[in-house]
């Protein structure tokens, strides 16, 4: 009794004064500032979490390690403290592949600060999840920008840059991971494997679908009722349908354990 959820977004509420479609387009614009701010700070913060941890900060300050000084001075988390160390080395490796590249001159002669702050439209989970593959993902860039500018493109903007680089972190994220050094296995397990990989490569794309529509602030009730006549039009059950927007949400394959794997 007392909690909130998203099925009680039309309940109703006192009367409030119709917007216009100015006002609206106002407020939807300043959302959208605001989030762009947040993605910025997030950069900004990345490449000072980096140049500390880079210079040690912890010693001077009489702190035995970056786990200790990241708890005393910002109340955190160790499992915090080395998130915020995956996204900064994830993001550094992505800037430092994007202004290698051809055709970004101008890129590089920006402000150093405003560049590093460049938003990529990437969340932090996207960026946790391809920190132990940077170099897969910056191979990908420097490979994808070397083909526009060979294409004719002398100089690309930011949104261009911004394209390259998230499919490039999509296309890494979903990828199977290489299969770990050593002895040959058996055949068939290993088609088995890649059938699993490709099935739930398939599965992420079916999710991020279903994310559009309907968002990940959802709950899985109400994304049910929003999901259900896209799911039948699609040839999809729901629960699979549920199932792989869990699993667009948090990349963990558990999520499709008893519906699609």
């Amino acid at each position: 009794m007392g909690e909130h959820n998203e099925d009680q977004d039309d309940v109703a509420e006192p009367a409030r004064p119709t917007l216009t479609t100015t006002q609206a387009r106002e407020m939807t614009t300043g959302l959208r500032e605001a989030m762009d701010d947040v993605r910025r700070t997030v950069a900004v913060l990345s490449a000072r979490v980096r140049a500390a941890h880079a210079a040690k900060v912890w010693l001077p300050l009489g702190f035995t390690s970056w786990e200790a000084y990241c708890g005393a001075e910002f109340g955190i988390s160790r499992a915090q403290a080395y998130r915020l160390l995956d996204v900064a080395r994830a993001l550094a490796a992505i800037h430092d592949a994007v202004t290698a590249g051809p055709g970004t001159s101008r890129t590089r002669d920006s402000d150093p600060g405003a560049a590093a702050a460049l938003d990529y439209g990437l969340s932090q989970r996207a960026l946790i999840d391809v920190s132990g593959r940077t170099g897969d993902v910056a191979e990908l860039i420097t490979r994808r920008l070397a083909t526009l500018a060979h294409s004719g493109l002398t100089a690309l903007d930011e949104s261009t840059l911004r394209a390259v680089v998230r499919q490039a972190v999509r296309d890494v994220r979903t990828a199977p991971h290489p299969p770990p050094a050593g002895p040959p296995v058996d055949p068939a397990l290993t088609e088995l494997r890649r059938v699993v990989d490709d099935l739930a490569a398939t599965t992420h794309q079916l999710g991020e679908l279903m994310l559009e529509v309907a968002p990940a602030y959802l709950s899985d009730t109400a994304a049910a009722d929003v999901l259900a006549p896209l799911c039948e039009q699609i040839g999809e059950t729901l629960e699979n349908g549920l199932a792989a927007r869990r699993y667009a949400m948090s990349g963990d394959r558990r999520a499709l354990y008893g519906t699609v794997l």
